[in-house]
């Protein structure tokens, strides 16, 4: 689905939700997730356990190394997952986009995953222009590399 705020992708994982969301709840395992190549790992932040949680992540792109502040606004253990990239903290630029994934078991063994970025709260045009390279077929991608990271779990 594709809109002028949000993209979205599904498929099959071949995993139970409870190992899906052990990894997109760790902070830690982020960057297992991504196929920018622009996470790069966790700087601070425990489990993601409940909504306003936030996590620090260090982060990469052509001009250079960064930090983001992430705040968690979606959590219903095993289900639901999401988190607000507030701010690239070293650059001082607020960001404003948000990441959902979204659980749906098929069977013990099986789960339908969901991931939504959405780009509504994006302010500046900068920030909504690099937006854009999160399309579906990115979004497509994140989650063959969800899979992988769940199939080497």
């Amino acid at each position: 689905m594709t809109d002028n705020i949000n993209n979205s992708a599904s498929r099959q994982i071949d995993a139970p939700a409870k190992e899906i969301f052990d990894i997109l709840s760790n902070p830690e395992r982020h960057a297992e997730t991504d196929n920018s190549g622009m996470v790069v790992s966790a700087d601070h932040g425990e489990r993601i356990k409940a909504v306003g949680d936030t996590f620090t992540m260090n982060m990469t792109k052509e001009d250079g190394d960064y930090q983001t502040v992430n705040e968690v606004f979606a959590f219903q253990e095993d289900r639901v997952i999401g988190w607000k990239n507030v701010e690239n903290i070293t650059a001082e630029v607020k960001v404003g986009a948000k990441w959902l994934y979204e659980l749906e078991p098929v069977d013990a063994d099986h789960t339908r995953v969901t991931l939504t970025y959405q780009r509504d709260e994006i302010e500046l045009d900068n920030v909504r222009k690099m937006s854009e390279n999160f399309d579906d077929d990115f979004l497509a991608k994140s989650l063959d590399s969800l899979a992988e990271a769940v199939a080497g779990a």
